[in-house]
C-alpha cells in the first residue's frame, strides 16, 4: 500500500497533489473530527495555503474505521470497495446530490482506502434520534429520486461488479445469530411486537432476500437522515455514506427513509403515500416512467429493511451510547410502519 488511511500519515507534499496544486503549496493543516458514523472514520482538514491557490480551505478525508469489528464488516460485505468504486465510476457525471471527490483510493484487501471529499459546510448531518418530518423530508426524497433515475432498469447494473456483488449467502448465515444478540439487547427497550418482528423476518429470510422487485436500480441502502446533509434553510442536501449501494428497489431506499426518520407513528401513517407520490413525481421529471401500484407494493415490503438495517448494524459495527439509542430508534420506527402496512404478509 502506498497512500496514507489516516490525516497523520499524510504528508503536506501528497494532500497538495491530490488538490492539484505544487507540493510545496500546502503549509500545514489542521484535524478535526466530523460525524457520527460507525463504519469509517471522517476528519475535516483545514488547510494552510502558501499563497492565492485555486483550491479548497477545507476538505473532507473519509477513512477505514479505528474500530476492527467494523473493519471486518467492512471487508466482507465489500462496504468501502462500494463507496471507492461509487465515487470514482459514478458519482461525478451523475448529478445526484452528493459531495466532490477529489481523490478516492482502495488498497487490494478491500478495507485499507482513502477518500478526499469537498466539505459542504455550513451543511450539517441530519439528526436520527430527533427525526425529521414529511416537509423537512422532501429535498431528501428528490435527491433519492435523483439516484433512482441514474439507473433505473439499466443493464448496467449488472456490469458493474462492485454493485453486483450479492451478499445473500452472509446474510442469510448471519441474520439468525444477530437478530438472537440484538433481541437480548433491546429487550427492554423495544415493544414486544418490534422484537418479534424479526423472529418473521427470519421466517421468511428466503423470500425476503430474493423477492423480484417492480423495477430495479441503483439504491442507497441506507437513506436515513444521519447520512444526509442539510443546507442551513433545510431546502437543499446532499446524500453521503455510499458503503452500502446496491441493486433493488428504489422504494425500499424511500420507505427505510420514512420509516426511520418520522418519529410519530400517526404522523408516519398520514406521510407514507404522500412520501410515495412526491416520488413518483420527481421520478417523472426526470423521464422514468414508472409503476405506482406496484412500486407501492415494494415500498411496503421495503419498510422492513429499516428494521433489519438495525439488527444487522448494531450488532456488528463498533459499540457506543449514541448508537444503542440510534439503533433502537432505527428497529422501532420501522417495525411500527411495517406492522402498519402489512409488510410480513407481502412475503
Amino acid at each position: 500500500m502506498s497512500f496514507p488511511t489516516a490525516p497523520g500519515a499524510m504528508s503536506t507534499a501528497w494532500l497538495a497533489g491530490k488538490l492539484g496544486q505544487d507540493a510545496e503549496a500546502l503549509r500545514g493543516f489542521t484535524v478535526s473530527k466530523v460525524g457520527t458514523g460507525q463504519m469509517c472514520d471522517s476528519f475535516r482538514l483545514t488547510l494552510d495555503w502558501a499563497g492565492e491557490v485555486d483550491a479548497p480551505a477545507t476538505v473532507v478525508a473519509k477513512c477505514p474505521s479505528h474500530d476492527e469489528a467494523s473493519r471486518t464488516i467492512a471487508k466482507i460485505t465489500g462496504t468501502y470497495v462500494k463507496e471507492v468504486s461509487w465515487y470514482r465510476e459514478l458519482a461525478g457525471s451523475s448529478g445526484v446530490a452528493a459531495p466532490v471527490c477529489h481523490h478516492a483510493e482502495i488498497a487490494d484487501d478491500d478495507v485499507d482506502f482513502v477518500l478526499i471529499l469537498s466539505d459542504l459546510a455550513p451543511a450539517r448531518q441530519g439528526d436520527q434520534l430527533a427525526g425529521l418530518g414529511l416537509a423537512g423530508l422532501v429535498p431528501c426524497i428528490d435527491a433519492a429520486a435523483g439516484l433512482h433515475a441514474l439507473l433505473w432498469n439499466d443493464p448496467k447494473l449488472d456490469a458493474l461488479p462492485w454493485l453486483a456483488r450479492d451478499n445473500g449467502d452472509v446474510i442469510r448465515a448471519m441474520f439468525p445469530q444477530l437478530y438472537a444478540g440484538f433481541r437480548e439487547r433491546y429487550a427492554t427497550r423495544l415493544e414486544p411486537e418490534a422484537l418479534d418482528l424479526g423472529a418473521g423476518i427470519i421466517e421468511r429470510l428466503d423470500a425476503y432476500l430474493t423477492r423480484q422487485t417492480a423495477a430495479r436500480t441503483i439504491v442507497h441502502g441506507d437513506l436515513r437522515i444521519d447520512n444526509i446533509l442539510f443546507a442551513p434553510d433545510g431546502n437543499r442536501c446532499w446524500l453521503v455514506d455510499w458503503q452500502t449501494l446496491g441493486r433493488g428497489s428504489g422504494a425500499t431506499d424511500l420507505a427505510y427513509l420514512v420509516g426511520t426518520s418520522i418519529a410519530d407513528p400517526f404522523e408516519r401513517a398520514a406521510a407514507d403515500r404522500p412520501a410515495f407520490d412526491h416520488w413518483i413525481a420527481a421520478l417523472r421529471q426526470r423521464g422514468i416512467d414508472p409503476d405506482p401500484e406496484a412500486l407501492w407494493i415494494d415500498y411496503r415490503v421495503g419498510a422492513l429493511s429499516g428494521y433489519f438495517m438495525a439488527v444487522f448494524a448494531s450488532m456488528s459495527v463498533e459499540r457506543t451510547e449514541r448508537g444503542d439509542e440510534m439503533f433502537a430508534v432505527m428497529a422501532e420506527r420501522p417495525a411500527r410502519q411495517a406492522l402498519a402496512l402489512g409488510s410480513l404478509d407481502l412475503l
